[in-house]
């Protein structure tokens, strides 16, 4: 059986994404997809092997057993509550989001949709999500970006934080995941995603650097439980967009594939 996949937002993870789907993930088909600026996305599906419709974000769910969102934090809810409702898997990448639609959580319950958050731009989510089967200390996480990456996130409007001008590394940011998720809301979905394998959006601990010396998002990850103390690091090539990663596309990719196949490695 070919599982329908719709993708909602055609930036650098959506087209990473749609390209995979239509060319290299047995056992998937690209069904259907919604973006902003439809002209755009008419001439990119164009120029795929089998080319999907472009339709509305309620066409999406009703035409696709997988929806991935790729979209803006703001549009969470228009995609995720009718997929949810409908019974069917939501690919979340804007994790900070679901935090503040938690209610889609229990809906899935009762209506046997599945809520899927992959990995994204981090890594060692498995080791975290085992060590939560004990008893998890500590989780904390420093995340380096250049400064183009974040530039205009909300908690800097709001705080009256200027970083355009700095010459050295500078913490902006220190507190939870969850004031993270609100506060950088098209950066720190990764801090959410390692919460949420762990011990939650308020006991995960996170600092922010803006620094002008890198070219790439960087995250070290330290885990004190009782299972085993260990730290994870990762450098991430950015995509065409500064705030995201190439690696959270193909975390996407590979979550799909992983689920469809006969051998399952990690967690």
């Amino acid at each position: 059986m070919t599982v329908r996949v719709g993708i909602v937002g055609l930036g650098p993870v959506g087209r990473g994404v749609a390209e995979a789907v239509d060319r290299s993930l047995e056992g998937y088909t690209l069904s259907a997809v919604a973006a902003r600026r439809q002209d755009v996305a008419r001439n990119f599906v164009a120029g795929l092997h089998a080319p999907a419709p472009v339709v509305s974000v309620a066409e999406v769910v009703e035409l696709s057993d997988v929806v991935v969102e790729c979209a803006p934090a703001a549009i969470f809810d228009e995609i995720a509550a009718p997929t949810v409702a409908a019974g069917k898997t939501l690919v979340v990448l804007s994790a900070g989001a679901l935090l503040t639609s938690w209610h889609l959580v229990e809906a899935a319950r009762s209506t046997g949709a599945s809520i899927l958050v992959p990995s994204g731009a981090l890594l060692g989510l498995d080791a975290v999500q085992a060590a939560a089967e004990g008893v998890i200390e500590s989780v904390t996480m420093v995340t380096r970006k250049p400064v183009i990456g974040l530039k205009g996130a909300p908690y800097l409007v709001e705080n009256g934080l200027s970083i355009d001008d700095i010459r050295t590394p500078t913490r902006v940011f220190a507190g939870s995941a969850r004031e993270a998720a609100t506060g950088f809301p098209a950066n720190l979905n990764v801090a959410v995603a390692l919460a949420l394998a762990g011990i939650g959006p308020d006991l995960t601990r996170l600092e922010i650097w803006a620094d002008p010396s890198l070219t790439r998002n960087t995250h070290r990850i330290e885990v004190v439980s009782d299972a085993a103390v260990f730290s994870l690091s990762i450098e991430n090539i950015p995509s065409e967009n500064p705030r995201t990663g190439r690696l959270t596309a193909l975390s996407v990719v590979a979550l799909l594939r992983k689920r469809t196949s006969p051998l399952q490695v990690g967690t």
